[in-house]
């Protein structure tokens, strides 16, 4: 009987293409200990191009979120490196996280609490990013950084955010730098006639626009449908603004391949925001490799 094959045996790029899926903390504190092989894996830049990191604080880890996740994380870095708690900084942890995609990152989620030294590293380290996802806390109070470096990020496809706070200057930016964008989620926002029309003037070969729950009236959704002729996916669910049952929205999206505006309603009641959804609601299932 042949003797059974050894993972540690395994060639090094299909080791490169399983430890790009296990997550960072399995990535950093787990993997590089089984075996030399392993660990010499695990510094290769392709197991480093899906970055997303959780919500943390720019100070020191003993401050971090309830849910314990990222203190775990930061806790067991900190303990298996042996380094020293009072000099640790979250900042330093990103970028040296950030600096092992060298260049070939493709995905990146920042934490809403990245600081404007991380945001700018970001942009510099990761001229290859294709999917960007900000959230709401990053975005609201890092607007003029993200409306300064956005630009950087040429070969952007996907740009999920969680506020639309600027969205018209970051779209302004977007039109110019980035002419590959096909999608844009924006949560939870606030889409008046300025916003409506910077995305129809300023995106006009947008192919994915996800609105979900967002306030909108009526006449602006009009001038989106009229304007985005390009639009094989429209999702505004959950909004307010509009009645989901409105038959001149239905018939003027009917171009539309995926089209969704189920629970839109005109007003606002007592039982909209139970079970309201966080930033990061899952935007995968829209034809999207990611």
């Amino acid at each position: 009987m042949e003797d059974e094959r050894k993972w540690e045996e395994l060639e090094v790029d299909c080791l490169m293409n399983i430890f790009g899926r296990v997550g960072m903390e399995s990535l950093l504190l787990d993997v590089p200990f089984v075996c030399k092989s392993w660990y010499k894996a695990t510094l290769d830049p392709s197991c480093w191009q899906y970055l997303t990191f959780p919500d943390l604080t720019v100070d020191r880890y003993l401050d971090f979120d309830e849910d314990g996740y990222w203190c775990t994380l930061i806790k067991r870095f900190v303990d298996e490196y042996r380094l020293d708690e009072s000099r640790f900084s979250v900042t330093a942890f990103v970028k040296f996280i950030i600096s092992r995609s060298k260049g070939k990152a493709i995905y990146l989620r920042l934490s809403p609490c990245a600081s404007e030294d991380v945001l700018k590293n970001a942009a510099d380290e990761c001229p290859a990013l294709k999917l960007l996802s900000l959230p709401s806390r990053l975005v609201n109070r890092n607007a003029s950084i993200i409306q300064e470096i956005i630009g950087k990020w040429t070969n952007l496809e996907y740009l999920v955010l969680g506020s639309s706070y600027n969205l018209e200057n970051f779209l302004g930016q977007i039109s110019i730098h980035c002419k590959n964008l096909c999608l844009l989620s924006v949560a939870n926002a606030d889409i008046g006639k300025d916003e409506a029309m910077a995305i129809v003037n300023l995106l006009p070969k947008l192919k994915q626009l996800i609105l979900k729950k967002a306030n909108i009236d009526r006449d602006d959704l009009v001038t989106l449908l009229q304007g985005c002729n390009e639009l094989v996916l429209l999702d505004v669910s959950n909004c307010i603004g509009f009645d989901e049952e409105d038959e001149e929205i239905a018939k003027l999206a009917s171009h539309i391949a995926n089209f969704s505006s189920q629970g839109s309603t005109l007003y606002d009641d007592d039982d909209y925001y139970e079970g309201h959804i966080s930033w990061d609601e899952d935007i995968y299932g829209y034809g999207s490799d990611w």
